[in-house]
């Protein structure tokens, strides 16, 4: 069972559909890892390439080996429209530890809409076994 912490680095994305009419849209995103959830700030105005280079870490406990990030467009007087998103692989971060910037496709009703790069490092959770003298603790053990 891989257990850790995981930190993704958002640095942007490039080529989105803008959900805006008469303006940019102002683009951020939601990372999610089961029910770990956290979000980015607004890229104000950056329209179909913002640029955030922020960080999030998650705690891993278990063998959900991906991440999903949603892209929204966030708007003031309706509900934020869907930009995409992108499910992230982590098996490759799980046993490599570190992955450079990647870009990966940002789909929206099965369809292309853009990319998102992010950068991945997976740190493992420190082995909490205690190693214990088999002849000494809870076992046979022959006298001589």
């Amino acid at each position: 069972m891989v257990r850790g912490t995981l930190e993704v680095l958002l640095v942007g994305a490039k080529g989105l559909e803008d959900t805006d009419f008469l303006s940019n849209m102002d683009p951020y995103a939601i990372l999610t890892y089961r029910s770990q959830e956290q979000r980015s700030s607004v890229a104000s105005g950056k329209g179909s390439a913002p640029e955030w280079n922020e960080s999030f870490v998650f705690t891993i406990s278990d063998g959900v080996a991906e991440l999903t990030i949603k892209l929204k467009d966030s708007d003031m007087c309706t509900a934020d429209d869907s930009v995409g998103e992108a499910t992230i692989p982590l098996e490759a971060v799980f046993q490599e530890g570190r992955l450079p910037p990647t870009v990966y496709n940002v789909v929206k009703d099965q369809k292309y809409c853009g990319e998102i790069k992010i950068a991945l490092s997976f740190t493992p959770e420190e082995n909490t076994d205690r190693d214990f003298d088999k002849e000494s603790f809870g076992g046979w053990k022959q006298s001589s």
